[in-house]
């Protein structure tokens, strides 16, 4: 019944309007509020994650949302940091095969080895919502949807690893 009532406080939230922290204890809440959040995303998202949790980034609901997200707006930008890219392409992940058909909209990179030992993982939607994580391989976390000013904090520090990061081999297509 507790999984009932937070998922019914998901549904008045808004991209850019709802400030309010709300507190994600486990995976069916986290993924809940990544794929809200997502579907509202307009412009830009970026990913922080340890190895593309799959069962928050390789689950259907979410790869749709994504590629709508890039087939509404062609200039969506959406930039992924995988600090372990060869578990999820050992696995077949599929947001990697939707990234090499949609390269236009989504990068994947991985971070420079002075990031190795960053431990936390987040999602940034159009710079003012976020979820984050603490520890990235736990589901526990916080989603807000309108913190500009945390987003922000969160946005600076994606934008210096990914200025220092390089996209992985294993992410390009390999043209046979």
């Amino acid at each position: 019944m507790k999984n009932e009532e937070n998922f019914r406080q998901f549904v008045e939230l808004r991209l850019g309007v709802s400030d309010i922290d709300i507190e994600l204890s486990e995976r069916g809440e986290t993924a809940h509020a990544t794929d809200l959040m997502l579907e509202q995303t307009l412009d830009t998202l970026e990913i922080f994650s340890r190895a593309l949790d799959p069962a928050l980034y390789d689950r259907q609901a979410f790869l749709d949302a994504l590629q709508q997200l890039c087939f509404r707006n062609r200039k969506a930008r959406i930039r992924i940091l995988v600090q372990e890219p060869r578990s999820p392409v050992a696995r077949g992940h599929r947001l990697i095969e939707v990234g090499r058909r949609l390269s236009s909209s989504i990068e994947l990179r991985q971070p420079h080895p002075d990031y190795q030992h960053y431990n936390e993982a987040f999602m940034i939607a159009d710079e003012c919502g976020f979820i984050h994580r603490p520890l990235a391989d736990q589901y526990e976390g916080t989603a807000n949807f309108c913190n500009p000013v945390e987003a922000r904090r969160k946005l600076d520090f994606f934008t210096e690893v990914w200025e220092r990061s390089e996209p992985h081999p294993e992410f390009r297509r390999l043209h046979i």
